[in-house]
Formats: C-alpha cells, structure tokens, sequence
C-alpha cells in the first residue's frame, strides 16, 4: 500500500505557534527601532537648527535670527526667523530673495525641519526675558529663545533610555 505523504494537524499546529512566538519577539523590536529614528532624526535636526543660529549669529554682528531687520529692541517673531533662516541677508539681517544685490549672507536652510514626533515645523518664539516653559506640549515643532539664541525641542514623551526630548 502506498501512503499520502501529509502534515499532520500537529505539526501544522507546532508551526503556528513557533511564528507567533517569533512574531511576539520581532515586533516590539521593530517598534523599538521606528521610535529610536525618530529621535535620531529629531537630534540631528535639532543640531542643524543650533548650528544654523550659530553661524547666522556669527554673520550677524552677534544678533541671533528672528529679529526683524536685526532690530533687538522689537520682539522676536517666527516670520522673521524663517526669513532670515532661507532666504538671503544683508549684515543688518534685513532678507531678500537669493541673488540681490547687497544680501550676500545665507540662505541656511531650504526650509526649517519638521519635528519627526509631533509633525509640526512651526517654532514658538519666546520673548526676551521670557523662561522656556516647565514641559513640552506638542503645540509646535520647536521652542526658540533669540535673547540667547537657545532652541529645544517641543514634544513630550522620553527616549528609550528615559531622557526627555525636550531636554535634547
């Protein structure tokens, strides 16, 4: 007598459990790895946004951006920052489109980084004498105080060794 050759239910049922139990491994590890870029990748934006001050401060008779016209005795505004960060500049940081004549600092940036937690590229702009606040809200990409040319970052939530992003 010849005999089918065919799984038998236990073997079939030895198998499912042995991928659900990898499945139950792999997955926390992938989702481990998906957290741990974004931090990557929100550290690696927020040290270009710090270099990026750094560098216009330096070019800018040592007046980080966000001033309108380079005018410290008016209060810092995003628009102002954005400009002064993507288009080109004059020593005064007054901006015009890249190539005029007299603006021959910047651009820094394409476009300023969106923030790879939260998804939001707008800054909050703090006002001289103004404290960053106690916590991270997730309202705004980032925290930019321009009296002293600090920026954080703004979303809650630790890293996977329990450091908070804002204090990155």
């Amino acid at each position: 007598m010849n005999k089918a050759k065919a799984f038998t239910l236990m073997e079939i049922l030895i198998v499912v459990v042995l991928l659900g139990v990898l499945a139950a491994v792999v997955i926390p590890t992938v989702a481990n790895s998906t957290t741990s870029a974004k931090g990557s990748a929100l550290a690696a934006d927020l040290q270009l946004l710090r270099r990026v001050i750094l560098v216009y401060r330096s070019q800018h008779l040592e007046v980080g951006p966000g001033y309108l016209d380079g005018d410290t005795t008016q209060a810092p505004i995003e628009q102002a920052f954005i400009d002064q960060a993507t288009m080109a500049s004059n020593a005064n940081g007054q901006t015009a489109p890249v190539g005029t004549a007299g603006f021959s600092r910047g651009p820094y940036l394409m476009k300023i980084p969106v923030n790879p937690f939260n998804g939001n590229n707008t800054i909050e702009m703090l006002a001289d004498g103004q404290a960053f606040p106690a916590n991270a809200d997730d309202s705004h990409g980032w925290i930019y105080k321009a009296a002293t040319s600090e920026m954080r970052t703004d979303n809650t939530g630790t890293n996977l060794n329990g450091k908070l992003y804002y204090d990155y």
